[in-house]
């Protein structure tokens, strides 16, 4: 029993270090912010849409991942190297 909550404690703690390392930067989430506005909307892209959104988000880390808003709308996720750009809501 004892290996096992050793082994387990391990591995949680070099999840959360490979967290805190991975965690994606202010520039990832900004290239992200662009590139996904643009490959939604060609129109939006050439207008520079993605260019003036990702200037305008504000970065919020939280050590293991972190966040954008605009406008206090979350605009991105991110974790472990990874970012995601949301969907805006289709009521609003």
């Amino acid at each position: 029993m004892t290996g096992t909550s050793i082994v387990s404690a391990v591995v949680a703690a070099a999840v959360t270090a490979a967290a805190f390392l991975s965690n994606p930067s202010p520039e990832q989430h900004r290239a992200k912010i662009r590139e996904v506005i643009a490959e939604r909307s060609p129109v939006a892209g050439a207008f520079g849409l993605g260019i003036l959104t990702a200037f305008t988000s504000t970065y919020h880390p939280l050590g293991v991942a972190s966040y954008t808003t605009v406008n206090d709308r979350t605009v991105s996720v991110g974790a472990f190297g990874m970012v995601f750009v949301l969907q805006p809501a289709q009521d609003e």
